[in-house]
């Protein structure tokens, strides 16, 4: 059970996860990312994610090429449609961080959404007509007004914030003082 999973048991939460591409400058077919973080500690980084992400069971491997994010998020808003957000979140997630694979790569996302059952064809036609892409674009606007410039950020009753990754007490501690 992920942290926000394991929140919204404990405090009777109700969630809404908005999209938002952290680089959408990187090319659609990703780039190195020593190329776009030269001083990039690689190894300390993924040391520290997994140091992160044990407790809740999660995995990361050492990221050696940036994917460009914008037609997993399409995808995933194609999930939601089909009542599947979930399940195709976490696989897009799994894909990318515990598996290596290029989440903008299209082949990549039809694969991920076949294994949940997703009907591939209409996936494929929804990312290549570029179906979601204005909805995703309003988002983007909606978060340069709200000052949202990095991912993971928490918005909790439209006011106070949690940016990055961080520790579920932090959650906790903000959670019980509303």
């Amino acid at each position: 059970m992920g942290l926000v999973d394991k929140l919204k048991k404990e405090f009777d939460l109700a969630t809404e996860w908005l999209a938002f591409e952290i680089h959408p400058e990187t090319p659609p077919e990703g780039m190195p990312l020593i190329r776009m973080f030269p001083r990039a500690d690689v190894d300390g980084m993924t040391r520290r994610l997994n140091s992160m992400g044990a407790p809740f069971g999660l995995t990361f491997q050492k990221i050696v090429h940036i994917s460009n994010s914008r037609l997993s998020l399409e995808a995933v808003e194609f999930a939601k449609e089909q009542g599947r957000f979930d399940e195709y979140h976490h696989a897009v997630f799994q894909a990318y961080f515990t598996r290596g694979l290029d989440i903008g790569n299209i082949d990549v996302l039809a694969q991920l959404g076949k294994g949940l059952g997703l009907d591939t064809a209409a996936l494929r036609k929804a990312l290549e007509t570029g179906k979601y892409r204005k909805e995703l674009d309003e988002r983007k606007t909606a978060a340069s007004i709200l000052n949202v410039n990095a991912a993971p950020t928490f918005i909790i009753n439209d006011a106070d914030r949690i940016v990055g990754a961080q520790p579920i007490e932090v959650f906790r501690e903000r959670l019980r003082s509303l």
